[in-house]
C-alpha cells in the first residue's frame, strides 16, 4: 500500500497542433508517458490553461491559425503562473532565424517537421526530467 502512495503520477503533456492526424500520432506517441490534452491551435491551449490546467510540458507546432506557437509560448512564459511549464515546438520552419524566434519566446527545445518519434519522445522526457 505504501508504494501506491508515493508513486507519482503520471505527467500531464498538453499538446497543440492544427493538423488533426499529425496531433493524433503524437497523442499515440506521448501516451507512453504521461497523460495527454489535446488543443487544436494556440488560442484552445490558452482557453485550457485559463481554466487552470497546469501541464507538466506544452509541445506545440508554430504555425496555427487564431494564435500561433510563437504567441502561446509569449503568453505561457508571460504569466507566472505558467512560466515554468517547459514548451517544446514541433514545426517545419526550421531555418536558423525560426530556431533563433523560439528559443527567444521560451521553447526550451525546438524539433523540425518530419521528426524522428524517437526525438520528440528524448526531448518531452527529458523536459519532465525523466
Amino acid at each position: 500500500m505504501k508504494q501506491q502512495e508515493t508513486k507519482k503520477s503520471l505527467p500531464d503533456i498538453l499538446i497543440v497542433d492544427d493538423d488533426v492526424a499529425l496531433l493524433k500520432m503524437i497523442e499515440t506517441l506521448l501516451s507512453q508517458v504521461g497523460k495527454v490534452t489535446l488543443a487544436t491551435d494556440g488560442m484552445e491551449a490558452l482557453e485550457i490553461l485559463q481554466r487552470g490546467f497546469r501541464p507538466d510540458v506544452i509541445v506545440t507546432d508554430l504555425m496555427m491559425p487564431r494564435v500561433d506557437g510563437v504567441k502561446l509560448c509569449e503568453q505561457v512564459k508571460k504569466n507566472p503562473e505558467t512560466a515554468k511549464i517547459p514548451v517544446i515546438m514541433l514545426t517545419a520552419k526550421g531555418t536558423p532565424r525560426n530556431v533563433v524566434e523560439g528559443i527567444n519566446v521560451g521553447a526550451r527545445h525546438y524539433i523540425t517537421k518530419p521528426f524522428k518519434t524517437e526525438d520528440l519522445l528524448n526531448k518531452v522526457k527529458k523536459a519532465l526530467g525523466q
